[in-house]
């Protein structure tokens, strides 16, 4: 029994476990092209890099769709037999649980885990105005590591290095992407790094704690009402601890991201007399542009929102 339809059998038995009945749905959809490597990413940045340095001999699908949150994600039974068939799936491992399963039970040798390219940051809780720290509501890592280009232009070269082996005709052209890929995300780090050298106020007050990397690659210094979890409530104590650290560093904004609801940052704003913008996590495809755009806007929110010369 050849690979491919050992894969087509276990997905069509996935989609039938899921209720399920179009054993199509086993080819990823459909549409295949087989002189390509079919990719599947587990959300926006990663289907980023994989389009950067796959080009043309790629096919990439990402499983959430634009503008859903991909915490959030479940898996219907189509993207089940895309995972199955899939020759590349390329996924966050603790970021999305629905993926993770799915790999699990279906991913073997094609999976490729970026959180094992480079030691993750842990969630360091809040910090409050004392100095002293509010335990993490997750307890767990901070995903968000394509905050950090550095760190993105990492895990590109590792990517690189996965698709040659899944198509060594095309290695070479692999790792010259991933090299062009290098230059344009250190170029951006270059950017920030002058962008936010000389900056009048270094917090930056978030609805929750995704600009971990962000923060500790410029210096910055990130105040989140709640923790990793976007979804997370609040309490008033925590509400009124972040207003008072707000107040105490003359803050002049509160940040809300694309995905989630701005009321938890709106509420601070009020208290504090301050304005809210949006800092986007890049969880999602940006509405213009690609993750490059999205980053350069959020260097130019923040340089605004610290006052930066």
């Amino acid at each position: 029994m050849t690979v491919r339809i050992a894969r087509a059998l276990a997905a069509a038995t996935a989609l039938l476990t899921l209720g399920g009945a179009a054993a199509c749905s086993a080819e990823g959809g459909g549409g295949h092209d087989p002189g390509r490597v079919d990719v599947v990413a587990a959300f926006y940045p990663l289907q980023f890099l994989a389009e950067r340095i796959g080009g043309p001999t790629v096919t990439v699908t990402n499983l959430v769709k634009p503008g859903a949150e991909p915490h959030d994600l479940e898996l219907n039974p189509r993207q089940v037999g895309q995972v199955v068939d899939a020759e590349l799936i390329v996924y966050l491992g603790g970021f999305q649980p629905a993926v993770d399963e799915a790999v699990a039970q279906n991913g073997g040798d094609r999976a490729f885990d970026v959180a094992g390219v480079q030691p993750l940051r842990a969630d360091a809780g809040h910090r409050h105005a004392d100095g002293t720290e509010h335990e993490a509501d997750s307890g767990g890592l901070d995903p968000h590591v394509w905050l950090d280009p550095t760190r993105l232009a990492t895990i590109g070269d590792r990517l690189a290095e996965r698709l040659g082996r899944a198509d060594p005709d095309h290695t070479a052209d692999y790792t010259d992407r991933a090299e062009a890929l290098r230059t344009d995300l250190a170029r951006l780090d270059s950017e920030y790094a002058e962008g936010l050298r000389n900056c009048q106020r270094r917090e930056i007050v978030t609805s929750h704690t995704a600009f971990g990397y962000l923060a500790d690659r410029y210096h910055l210094d990130q105040v989140g009402v709640t923790g990793l979890s976007p979804e997370a409530e609040p309490s008033p104590k925590r509400l009124a601890a972040v207003a008072a650290e707000a107040r105490a560093h003359r803050a002049t904004t509160i940040f809300f991201e694309t995905l989630v609801s701005p009321k938890v940052a709106e509420t601070v704003a009020r208290e504090v007399g301050a304005r809210t913008a949006v800092l986007d996590p890049i969880e999602g495809p940006p509405a213009e542009g690609d993750y490059l755009t999205a980053m350069r806007t959020n260097l130019q929110t923040l340089r605004t929102a610290l006052d930066c010369s």
